[in-house]
């Protein structure tokens, strides 16, 4: 059995979006984080999103009105980053590349 991943998120901020969404969905996106970092997929729907980091930043997706996104990279074997959780707007996945870009600067 491999080595659980840690969870670490980008900076404050991301920590306080997704401690800002509804209850249900908040638990949704960790149970999905936490199989994540057991080397598993998620449940819930997701895709990989390109122009973000170099590959492995996935945003979840739980649709309904509102809809809410999760943005998260898994790419390095020991730790899986949140960058950012949202309530559907076109700015999300915006400030998701930012927050990644802004984490991953010398």
């Amino acid at each position: 059995m491999s080595k659980k991943m840690n969870l670490e998120y980008v900076n404050n901020s991301a920590m306080k979006a997704m401690k800002a969404l509804p209850k249900e969905i908040a638990l949704q996106f960790a149970t999905d984080l936490q199989r994540v970092q057991e080397g598993k997929s998620p449940l819930s729907d997701f895709k990989h999103l390109k122009g973000i980091g170099q590959g492995g930043v996935i945003e979840l997706i739980e649709n309904g009105s509102p809809a809410y996104r999760a943005v998260y990279c898994a790419k390095y074997e020991d730790r899986v980053f949140v960058l950012h959780a949202f309530t559907k707007t076109t700015s999300g996945v915006d400030r998701a590349g930012r927050r990644w870009r802004s984490a991953t600067r010398p």
